[in-house]
């Protein structure tokens, strides 16, 4: 018996069928059956019932199925605990990332990963979290990072960093002259958001509804699909906005853009990491995704 016996077990009942886990580890469909043969062989008992379409455990494989899956999350916690001393690696990760962590909390990173693990290529797709999920599930991608849980029956999910949403007003807004608001008296003027379904849309909507505020109250003159296009709106004067303080940097240092804490609501979110549950991830996404824990301070 071995890891990766156990590994070929747990995928091919979390998937349901031996092509299926084949087709998820990247295997042919007869290796997968000759491995898990070799294990029935080895505790001499049968693993899977295969009398319907659908194989199905046998009571000896339900035993044996959650220490299959403590093996994995030893492993995964063995790569963890190691990658701070993995300093040679080679390869290429494949990574997805939604709007915000894409396009303005991972480029400032990037470049001191780069500079750490020179041999490491990246290649990120900034996408929405449906696409992501979707492009994860077809192995296009090893991993992703989304700014709001999902739940999904094949995906492990992770936080990795945290972020802060604050008010973000006009240079010359009668708010840019305060350095804290009430809710109140910032939902008093009109607002510019991100489109309903995004993640910074959400924690903004969670967090009105735990003041037992009604979102919905909001005078909201403008939905935007980008944060990017909010941005220039509020710069632009039609409304204020309540989006990540990594995205307006550049904005507020030039004096575009004033943030404002609000002093009674905090806007407090993690991003996490989300991978399917029967595929390790390669060394190099285990150390990438161990930065970013250990740089979330540096944003």
């Amino acid at each position: 018996m071995n890891f990766h016996q156990l590994h070929i077990f747990y995928t091919v009942s979390e998937r349901g069928s031996f092509s299926a886990a084949a087709q998820t580890l990247h295997m042919t469909q007869p290796a997968v059956t000759m491995q898990v043969q070799a294990l029935e062989d080895y505790f001499g008992a049968k693993l899977f019932d295969r009398s319907s379409k659908k194989i199905m455990l046998s009571e000896a494989g339900r035993t044996l199925l959650p220490f299959a899956l403590r093996s994995i999350q030893l492993m995964r916690e063995t790569d963890q605990a190691m990658a701070a001393f993995t300093h040679m690696l080679e390869g290429r990760l494949l990574l997805g990332a939604s709007l915000t962590i894409g396009e303005y909390v991972l480029p400032r990173l990037l470049g001191p990963f780069g500079k750490a693990y020179p041999h490491i290529s990246i290649m990120m797709k900034v996408m929405n979290t449906s696409q992501l999920l979707e492009e994860i599930h077809k192995h296009q991608l090893n991993f992703g990072l989304i700014e709001a849980p999902v739940s999904h029956p094949d995906m492990m999910i992770e936080p990795v960093m945290g972020d802060e949403l604050k008010l973000i007003v006009p240079r010359e807004h009668p708010l840019a002259g305060k350095d804290e608001v009430t809710l109140a008296e910032a939902l008093e003027h009109p607002f510019v958001l991100r489109e309903q379904g995004s993640g910074t849309r959400r924690v903004m909507e969670e967090q009105l509804l735990v003041k037992g505020l009604d979102p919905g109250a909001m005078r909201v003159v403008m939905e935007l699909g980008s944060t990017g296009a909010v941005k220039s709106a509020v710069e632009a004067g039609l409304g204020l906005t309540i989006i990540s303080t990594s995205s307006v940097k550049h904005e507020v240092a030039l004096g575009l853009l004033k943030i404002v804490n609000i002093a009674d609501a905090s806007f407090k979110r993690q991003f996490y990491a989300i991978h399917l549950k029967s595929t390790l991830l390669p060394i190099s996404a285990v150390t990438f995704l161990t930065f970013l824990r250990d740089r979330a301070g540096d944003l």
